[in-house]
């Protein structure tokens, strides 16, 4: 999976602005998929060279041009390409999880804090998506509902992972003072 593929998949139903694409990987996809802004205009452009889209740009009074993006034949042949691929094992890098790996050479308070900060982000996070889910609930393929449900249901499972660890944590703090 690459942004090209989900580009091409966000396009499938309706046809976007830019804007418009930027904004669901910066909302709804940034659960379960990461790309930066930078990518996402450039790989539109290449896109667009590879007859993947078609771009309209729509003129506006004061502002600047409103670039309309459309998926072709083509794009749609490569986009059910990509989905009757293999699917790829998942790939998870977290900085996170790798300091707290670690987190025997800074010591239990600085994982407490650790763990009490990112309690505090997934919490966030967790509620975020549950009000996209809300939002957008009526308008989603069942397939939909289903990946947003696993990704709250990892929220809360890494929330209740962290309040069992910090438990843990807390209490070897009491009996090392004790």
């Amino acid at each position: 999976m690459n942004s090209q593929d989900v580009i091409l998949g966000t396009l499938m139903d309706r046809s976007l602005t830019g804007y418009e694409i930027k904004q669901l990987f910066e909302t709804l996809y940034s659960y379960f998929y990461s790309s930066s802004y930078g990518t996402i205009y450039p790989m539109l452009h290449r896109m667009e060279k590879d007859e993947l889209l078609t771009k309209e740009s729509i003129l506006q009074d004061g502002k600047p041009n409103k670039n309309v993006y459309t998926i072709t034949e083509k794009g749609k042949k490569q986009f059910n390409e990509y989905l009757n691929s293999p699917i790829e094992a998942e790939n998870v890098k977290s900085d996170f999880l790798m300091r707290l790996f670690f987190g025997e050479y800074v010591g239990n308070s600085k994982v407490i804090e650790w763990l009490e900060k990112a309690q505090i982000q997934i919490m966030e996070q967790l509620d975020q998506l549950k009000d996209l889910c809300v939002l957008y609930k009526d308008k989603m393929h069942p397939s939909q509902v289903i990946c947003i449900q696993i990704g709250m249901k990892n929220y809360e499972a890494k929330l209740e992972m962290i309040t069992e660890g910090l438990i843990r944590l807390r209490n070897l703090e009491q009996e090392e003072r004790d």
